[in-house]
C-alpha cells in the first residue's frame, strides 16, 4: 500500500536528527521529496484553477526549500500510495511545522486512488520558512470501512489517478 515503507518511526539519519517519518501509532508519517514548485508573482498571473498558468511557479530541487513570507509551495511525497477500495485516507500536517506557521494541506486519498501525493505548503508567517526534503511533513490516517465503497476513485476515472511528481491542477 505504501512504497517505500518504514516499519518504525525514523528520527535519525546519517545527517543527524530529522523530523520523524514512518509508522506512527495510528497512521503513517510521510516524507517530502526534494522537488518543489514555489509560488511566484513575477509574471503577474492570475490563479485560475480552470486555466492554471504554470508560470505561477518556479521549479526548485534541493534538500531545503525556502518558502517566501505569506506564500505557498507544492511538493510531493517520497512515498507512492495504493489505497484499498475499503479505505479512505486523511492527511494532517505535523505539529513541528504547524507550530512554525506552516500549514500542510492535502485532499483526502479516496478508495482506489494511487500515486505520489501532491503536498501543499502555506507559509502563514511574514518570515521565510524552511521545508526539509526527505523528512517528515505530514501524517496519513487510514479509515477502513466494513464494506467496500459503491464507486471508487478508479471507477470514476479520477484525473489524478497514478500521478507522479508534483502535479498541478487539472480540469
Amino acid at each position: 500500500m505504501i512504497e517505500p515503507f518504514e516499519y518504525d518511526q525514523v528520527r535519525e539519519s546519517e545527517k543527524g536528527r530529522v523530523i520523524s517519518y514512518g509508522t506512527s501509532s495510528y497512521g503513517y508519517d510521510v516524507r517530502c521529496s526534494n522537488e518543489f514548485k514555489i509560488f511566484t508573482n513575477v509574471h503577474s498571473a492570475t490563479v485560475d484553477p480552470k486555466n492554471f498558468d504554470e508560470n505561477s511557479f518556479v521549479n526548485y530541487t534541493g534538500d531545503v526549500c525556502i518558502i517566501p513570507p505569506n506564500s505557498f509551495a507544492l511538493a510531493r511525497t517520497v512515498e507512492y500510495f495504493r489505497i484499498p477500495r475499503s479505505t479512505l485516507t486523511i492527511c494532517l500536517g505535523k505539529s513541528t511545522y504547524a507550530r512554525c506557521g506552516i500549514i500542510v494541506n492535502v485532499t483526502p486519498l479516496e478508495p482506489e486512488w494511487e500515486g505520489q501525493v501532491t503536498l501543499e505548503f502555506s507559509n502563514t508567517t511574514n518570515l521565510p520558512a524552511k521545508i526539509y526534503a526527505n523528512e517528515g511533513v505530514a501524517q496519513m490516517l487510514f479509515f477502513e470501512s466494513d464494506e467496500v465503497c459503491a464507486t471508487s476513485y478508479k471507477d470514476r476515472g479520477g484525473k489524478y489517478l497514478g500521478q507522479t511528481g508534483v502535479t498541478l491542477p487539472r480540469t
